[in-house]
């Protein structure tokens, strides 16, 4: 398998190869030797001209009295995210835990990224700066806009996690934070746009918090945000945030039509149907009753008359919907010490010897006994799968 390190060019890798081999005062003709590989070869790779696969880089670094991670220089890697909270003026000590958590999770997948040689895929939408007049029309066009360029149309987002994730590129990382947060966002130009959002909270309020911070990578890509339980819409920006999340979630066309469909012949609104709706848009039952009466489909304190007669409760819910609720997921990835995607990693760092059990603790921020057991899980489950499925370099 061939390796380029993502921030590394062919020519700056060779580079660095160069200078390593002359720091260590050893010949080309020696390397080579050492390599079981023509002097031409060596040059070659030198020169960018002939990609190193792992196993020689992994010699040529023994061979230098480096590690890999030496000889790569990856040290030099750098996604720091807290300065742009803090000129936002975020100052409250579980807002600095959380952005801390989220620079180091970023930090950590973009090392791992660029040591194994993952070029992570990015589409970043179109960005839709904040124009003066009506925000709020502004945020609904943006909505629709966005559902067409995903060819997603009319239909519910099923998950809005993935399609950050997989459809966009962005990174996504669900933890326990402070109840009282609900997500933070930021865009680094290397890392593209970063979302923490909080494991303690509802997957529906999840949604409605990723829609949110999506909303800010659509207008106001570059400025942080951190939303807080019960954030008050004193801006515009949170205006069209809330707007946008709403009508990407549930746009009106397709609310309209599948309330019709979910109400025929029916004589008043039940707390069933309110269920079935919100179920049908991955959303919670309060933000579907508010969304019908902004859109007029049901009369103005509708929800309030639910709360005053006992509320619409999750014992309720589970009798309407059954198996059809799914399992959370992200909850239980949210229980392990970093994200399934580098556990992955690290396990394939170590087995490649790009990184030492010391190391990974470091990067990761973990212990060496946590470490030692994230390896052997990793092991245990490659060892199962080995020889299922065939991956071609």
């Amino acid at each position: 398998m061939a390796l380029t390190p993502g921030g590394l060019s062919p020519k700056e890798l060779g580079d660095l190869l160069r200078q390593a081999r002359e720091n260590a005062e050893i010949t080309q003709a020696a390397a080579a030797t050492a390599l079981d590989v023509a002097r031409t070869t060596l040059v070659a790779m030198e020169q960018g001209q002939r990609r190193p696969r792992v196993d020689e880089l992994q010699k040529l670094a023994a061979l230098y009295g480096l590690s890999l991670n030496e000889l790569l220089r990856q040290d030099t890697v750098r996604v720091d995210l807290r300065p742009r909270f803090r000129k936002a003026g975020e100052q409250n000590e579980k807002v600095e835990a959380a952005i801390e958590l989220l620079n180091a999770l970023v930090q950590a997948e973009v090392e791992f990224e660029d040591l194994l040689g993952i070029q992570r895929s990015r589409l970043d939408p179109p960005e839709r700066p904040l124009l003066p007049g009506n925000v709020v029309l502004q945020a609904e066009q943006d909505a629709a806009e966005l559902r067409q360029w995903l060819g997603l149309g009319l239909a519910p987002v099923r998950d809005i996690v993935s399609m950050l994730e997989l459809q966009l590129g962005a990174r996504v990382y669900v933890r326990k934070l402070d109840p009282k947060i609900s997500g933070l966002y930021a865009f680094d130009e290397r890392a593209g746009a970063c979302i923490l959002l909080n494991a303690s909270h509802p997957r529906d309020r999840r949604t409605q918090t990723g829609a949110h911070e999506l909303g800010h990578f659509i207008s106001t890509r570059l400025a942080p945000d951190t939303l807080h339980d019960g954030t008050a819409e004193s801006s515009r920006e949170e205006r069209y945030a809330n707007t946008f999340a709403r009508c990407f979630l549930t746009p009106a066309r397709a609310v309209s039509v599948k309330f019709q469909e979910l109400t025929a012949g029916a004589s008043k609104l039940t707390r069933r149907h309110i269920i079935l709706l919100a179920h049908v848009f991955g959303v919670s039952r309060e933000a579907t009753v508010r969304r019908l009466e902004e859109l007029g489909l049901t009369k103005p304190g509708t929800w309030d008359w639910f709360v005053q007669q006992g509320g619409i409760t999750d014992a309720q819910a589970l009798e309407v919907l059954g198996d059809l609720i799914p399992p959370d997921d992200a909850k239980v990835d949210a229980r392990r010490l970093i994200s399934m995607r580098m556990g992955v990693m690290a396990s394939e760092a170590w087995r490649q010897s790009l990184l030492s059990e010391g190391q990974i603790a470091r990067l990761l921020h973990i212990d060496r006994v946590d470490a030692r057991t994230l390896i052997d899980e990793f092991e245990a489950e490659g060892v199962e799968t080995n020889g299922s499925r065939s991956f071609s370099a």
